[in-house]
């Protein structure tokens, strides 16, 4: 940061020269540690959203960084034209973490989707004999897989869709949680059923209990495959490495990204089985930067920290105390909802309080940092890596903001 630049000139310069796809709260991050963020004024603030749960492990977790900087001075990237020596064993390690057989590598989450979508596609007109162009996919109300023009083509909300048209077909909605919808909804046609475990765009919404061994059976007897995003939820966030354990549900396709690169580098990834990952040739599908040698030196160590069971020890045990905090704020009326499973929550601000943009603004005030949805909902995702302490502080922060 440069000395004597202010808050509001930082602001000003990016308000200048960027495009205005984001609205972001008043603070100019300059340096970072664990579960704490710095401003360029110096004024220091808890994370309470780790970048929408990329930052599982925190900021600049010693692991990590020093996982990065040894493959820094070796080599970051050789294109798939080539083999490099990180990528067996990433691809190994991911698939043996997600109990399947087979890894796509690719950069951002979006991409992961864009590549599932693509992916049972070609199942579906190879594997399961679907006639050409016919294929369907099954999605749910309320999702947020991405933001690309075939992801929003599938989106029902109004600020990611509108005027992005003409619109990719091959997709019908339902509504999420609704299992006799679903039911209806899958046809000799239908290739796949792709859902969030749990809808983190939406606020944090968890399905009825049942309903995802439910999707499983359905799935499973209709020949479709039931494609998982554990995008937001997997990697340790929920108390388990994938929300989809909660219900003992094991997808025939997870779609991984965020905290898969720590934090430090974007990487996403397909997982699934030898047959469905196997329809792709050489040539038809891939990415530059998909699976380089930086991004599997940091994912490597992302899942031998998983490996150790203790981040997602630490989600659960956390969760709890989180939950239950939160659950007295709704019993005494200053929130209306709470939902969410381990170190993640969707909180719905009582009207009397103001927006959840409101509520957000006055915690930063307070020194602490969250993220509203939907008009009334503030997310809390902390880092896995908070402390107990710094997370009973930040709780009390939402007290005091909502007079609790």
């Amino acid at each position: 940061m440069d000395a004597g630049r202010t808050t509001e000139s930082y602001i000003a310069a990016a308000d200048a020269h960027s495009a205005h796809n984001y609205h972001p709260l008043p603070v100019v991050v300059a340096t970072a540690d664990g579960a704490w963020m710095t401003d360029v004024e110096g004024r220091r603030f808890l994370d309470l959203l780790a970048g929408y749960s990329a930052l599982n492990f925190g900021h600049g977790n010693p692991r990590l960084i020093e996982a990065a900087k040894v493959q820094l001075d070796r080599v970051t990237l050789t294109s798939r034209a080539f083999h490099h020596d990180r990528f067996g064993d990433f691809c190994r390690e991911l698939a043996a973490l997600c109990g399947m057989e087979t890894v796509l590598p690719m950069n951002t989450g979006a991409e992961a989707v864009e590549t599932a979508v693509k992916t049972a596609r070609k199942w579906g007109y190879r594997v399961k004999g679907v006639p050409a162009e016919m294929a369907k996919i099954v999605v749910a109300g309320n999702n947020f897989h991405g933001r690309t023009t075939t992801v929003i083509s599938f989106s029902t909300d109004p600020e990611a869709r509108a005027d992005f048209g003409p619109y990719t077909p091959g997709f019908e909605i339902v509504p999420y949680g609704d299992l006799t919808a679903l039911r209806a909804a899958v046809t000799e046609n239908t290739v796949a059923v792709l859902l969030e475990p749990i809808q983190g765009e939406a606020g944090v919404l968890v399905p009825p209990a049942g309903y995802l061994p439910a999707v499983r059976e359905l799935t499973r007897e209709r020949n479709v495959l039931f494609v998982a995003d554990e995008i937001q939820s997997g990697l340790g966030r929920t108390g388990r490495t994938f929300a989809c354990e909660h219900e003992g549900v094991v997808p025939d396709m997870y779609v991984l990204g965020k905290a898969l690169g720590g934090g430090v580098v974007p990487v996403s990834a397909v997982v699934s089985s030898a047959e469905v990952l196997g329809v792709f040739r050489p040539g038809e599908h891939g990415s530059t930067f998909g699976g380089n040698p930086l991004a599997c030196a940091v994912a490597l160590e992302v899942m031998a920290m998983l490996r150790s069971g203790e981040y997602q020890e630490r989600a659960a045990r956390l969760g709890e105390r989180l939950h239950r905090e939160l659950g007295l704020l709704k019993d005494s009326g200053h929130v209306t909802a709470v939902r969410g499973r381990g170190l993640w929550a969707g909180v719905d601000i009582a009207p009397a309080h103001g927006t959840g943009r409101e509520v957000s603004e006055r915690l930063m005030e307070r020194g602490v940092l969250v993220k509203d949805t939907h008009g009334v909902t503030v997310r809390i995702a902390p880092p896995l890596v908070i402390s107990q302490e710094d997370l009973d502080w930040g709780l009390a922060q939402l007290r005091a903001v909502l007079g609790a």
